[in-house]
């Protein structure tokens, strides 16, 4: 589970001091870096889940648990999120591109087990909910007068108890806990999209003060921030709409 934190280097300038085209032309590549990076993981997860040998090349065949692969595919994606974000200033937008692809394609490998354990008319369902649900709040972020900063304040706040609810229940092994868990996931996934949506197009508000190297570089980062929310809000989803197999 991961989210995009202000220590990426973002800087947000209130809106409506730039030309709406500008915005326009910053979110427009923003969702493109998501959608890019949300068809790569789809076809990276069927094409591992539809290979045998691919997919056991990620399972100890011993111990039925992870293999040494598997463990840095699943472990992998947090060290990217952590490189992208704490290295923004230094790294060129050639290797944050990059990363965020060689990211995507990891998230992939990692979320083929999901096509292995629902069914996947559960798994095309739950996208379909969970892709209304995510332009639902993207619109309400993009178009309310309202600040949302406290809200997404209190929004971050829930995932970090989430967060630690989730390591208490990894030892507690709580089934009436996980479903808790699950609930708060869903809700602090669908606040948090409005809210970053909000932020994003106050960086977009100012993209114009950038030059055209850290405005492509904070798009990047704009978009892993919203493919994020909207993974964790279908892996939250799955847990109550996915049929197992």
């Amino acid at each position: 589970m991961f989210e995009q934190t202000n220590n990426s280097g973002f800087y947000t300038t209130q809106p409506g001091t730039q030309d709406a085209a500008v915005v326009k032309s910053f979110m427009t590549q923003v969702f493109s870096w998501m959608t890019l990076a949300m068809i790569v993981t789809a076809l990276t997860a069927y094409w591992f889940a539809g290979s045998a040998e691919l997919r056991d090349s990620l399972v100890n065949p011993v111990t039925h648990g992870l293999s040494g692969l598997g463990w840095v595919v699943t472990l992998a994606p947090f060290g990217f999120v952590l490189l992208m974000s704490f290295g923004f200033q230094r790294l060129s937008p050639a290797i944050l591109t990059l990363l965020f692809i060689a990211f995507s394609v990891l998230m992939g490998m990692s979320l083929s087990f999901v096509l292995l354990v629902y069914t996947a008319a559960s798994v095309y369902k739950t996208f379909a909910i969970t892709a209304a649900m995510f332009g639902i709040m993207s619109v309400t972020g993009y178009t309310t007068k309202t600040d949302l900063t406290k809200f997404g304040s209190i929004m971050m706040m829930g995932l970090i108890g989430m967060i630690i609810a989730m390591v208490v229940n990894f030892f507690l092994r709580s089934g009436t806990m996980d479903y808790i868990i699950s609930i708060i996931g869903v809700l602090v996934f669908t606040g948090l999209t409005a809210y970053d949506v909000q932020r994003l197009k106050r960086i977009a508000a100012g993209s114009g003060e950038y030059d055209g190297i850290t405005a492509r570089k904070l798009s990047i980062l704009g978009a892993l921030t919203l493919y994020l929310d909207f993974i964790n809000l279908f892996l939250f989803l799955l847990r109550f709409l996915g049929d197992r197999k």
